[in-house]
């Protein structure tokens, strides 16, 4: 027995009986993250574990939305965009935002564009955290400084030209009583200049360079949405520079660098030349399958929008796919058609057998290369591969491997799929069972806003991987309406099934892969958009 505070008795291990004191939720940490330029490949590890574990991300207008996925599916996500003459929360507003949540005990990512500290007032930002005693990081980000001259082939220093540069706002505190710049001064220091912010005023900023004894034919190029696919570049000179952004109406954001390193573009220029720059690219595999389209588009410049329309779900009824691996031993043949329908398959085989060994001597066929290696990640071999990737091809191929008369084959495959496979197993003599092994259902999340975008502004293209995809996209966004509205919109698809599925909606697929693979798919598009 001990004594409590209030001279009363109590066992220990056991609380006093009374009113319970209020929960107080441990206090949150706040994230300043830097989430880069533009390009999403940009955001540092730091920064996408962060958004990973995130119960709030509270991000810029210039941020990539795209990085808004990284987030868990419950975090909440508060645009706080700032533009000229745009503000959707003032600066008070936002500190007090990022207060509130911390104090709730949330995580809070603060997503800023490009680097917290260059003249974004993450400064700010952490100065009022700090004062409410608040716990907060900083994660750097790449700044738009020198991500968008490297993307625009502009190295800020070469030794043929410069050995220093000067970063400089053209977007100064209005309240200042005057202007803090000194100009003289910027225009004495030799080296390369760049300046952020600075597109309406780079008339002023150029003559007041020039005043101060600049040359006139001094180089100076323009990077807008820098390190996106979106990115333009303007060169000129400090003489012409004003007229030619009046001309071209070249608007915010963009960086301007001033300098002789300007003249190196032409032979440095690798990120606009690359075959899909440029192109707006819809991608509507599974969330999970579509960073491997994604990512080869990416490379080739094109700006990606992932829409997933469906997303793999069990079946509904999950029992035959259950006896069929109870039953495993007796089947001659598994054939597989997706890989989709190898996960599916051995996530539920693994709970009944944790040694793959108990698959026995059943022999595999796989419709084409990430199927099959889908299937060699389990360290099985695939016995027969069709060299053409259908599924309508596979009985021919399996049947030429040997005679399939009286053998039993498993065929595992979507909820909903065509009939033709095991059809033309039975007329070869087989024994089928065709069971589900997995279904596709509609997705309709809109993390990252894509969906709305392309609703709004339309794309160059929609790419298509299955029939499913078709389907569930037309359900979304009716495809001859979205085209009549978009004519530019083009359709790629991978192959003859998911051209059908197009066919059946009125639509003739612009491309159809040769090779029926995510790679013959990208080698479509690059040939179209020769």
């Amino acid at each position: 027995m001990h004594p409590s505070p209030s001279g009363r008795w109590f066992h220990a291990g056991k609380i006093p009986s009374g009113p319970h004191l209020p929960h107080v939720p441990q206090i949150g940490t706040v994230y300043l993250v830097g989430a880069g330029p533009g390009d999403a490949g940009l955001l540092t590890l730091r920064g996408a574990e962060l958004l990973g574990r995130a119960d709030v991300v509270v991000y810029d207008a210039l941020v990539n939305p795209e990085l808004l996925a990284l987030a868990p599916e419950g975090a909440r996500r508060v645009f706080a965009g700032k533009r000229p003459h745009d503000r959707a929360m003032s600066q008070d507003g936002l500190n007090q935002l990022l207060l509130k949540e911390a104090r709730a005990g949330h995580t809070v990512v603060r997503l800023k564009g490009g680097d917290p500290y260059v003249f974004g007032r993450g400064g700010e930002e952490a100065a009022e955290l700090g004062a409410a005693k608040v716990p907060f990081e900083v994660v750097p980000g790449v700044s738009s400084v020198i991500a968008a001259p490297a993307y625009a082939g502009i190295p800020l220093t070469h030794r043929d030209f410069c050995s220093s540069y000067q970063v400089i706002t053209g977007h100064e505190d209005p309240e200042k009583p005057e202007p803090a710049l000194d100009w003289a001064q910027i225009a004495r220091v030799p080296g390369t200049k760049v300046v952020l912010m600075g597109v309406e005023r780079l008339g002023s900023i150029a003559a007041q360079l020039q005043a101060h004894g600049m040359d006139a034919s001094t180089p100076v190029a323009l990077v807008r949405w820098g390190t996106t696919s979106r990115q333009e570049t303007l060169v000129a000179t400090l003489a012409t520079v004003a007229a030619e952004v009046e001309r071209r109406k070249f608007t915010a954001p963009a960086v301007a660098i001033i300098g002789g390193v300007v003249t190196l573009r032409d032979r440095l220029n690798w990120f606009e030349k690359r075959p899909l720059f440029g192109r707006r690219i819809v991608v509507t595999r599974t969330r999970e399958q579509a960073g491997k389209l994604s990512v080869r588009l990416r490379d080739r410049g094109a700006e990606v929008w992932e829409i997933p329309t469906i997303r793999i779900a069990p079946p509904e009824a999950p029992q035959n796919l259950i006896d069929a691996i109870v039953g495993i031993g007796g089947y001659d043949w598994v054939v597989f058609t997706s890989p989709n329908g190898v996960d599916a398959f051995f996530d539920t085989f693994f709970k009944a057998f944790p040694d793959v060994r108990s698959i026995g001597n059943v022999r595999i066929a796989a419709v084409g290369p990430a199927t099959a290696d889908k299937v060699k990640e389990r360290h099985l071999a695939v016995d027969v591969m069709p060299e053409k990737y259908l599924a309508a091809q596979v009985a021919k191929a399996v049947h030429a491997y040997e005679n399939v008369e009286n053998l039993r084959m498993l065929l595992l495959r979507a909820e909903v799929a065509t009939p033709e496979l095991p059809k033309q197993f039975e007329e070869l003599g087989a024994i089928v069972d065709d069971v589900a092994c997995y279904r596709t259902v509609p997705e309709t999340a809109d993390h990252t806003g894509a969906a709305a975008r392309l609703a709004e502004e339309g794309a160059d293209w929609v790419t298509f991987t299955s029939s499913s995809t078709v389907e569930n996209f037309h359900a979304r966004f009716p495809l001859p309406e979205l085209i009549a509205r978009f004519p530019g919109l083009k359709t790629a698809s991978i192959g003859p099934e998911t051209s059908k599925a197009l066919g059946a909606l009125g639509i003739t697929p612009t491309v159809e892969a040769r090779e029926h693979t995510i790679e013959g798919l990208v080698k479509a598009l690059e040939a179209w958009s020769r």
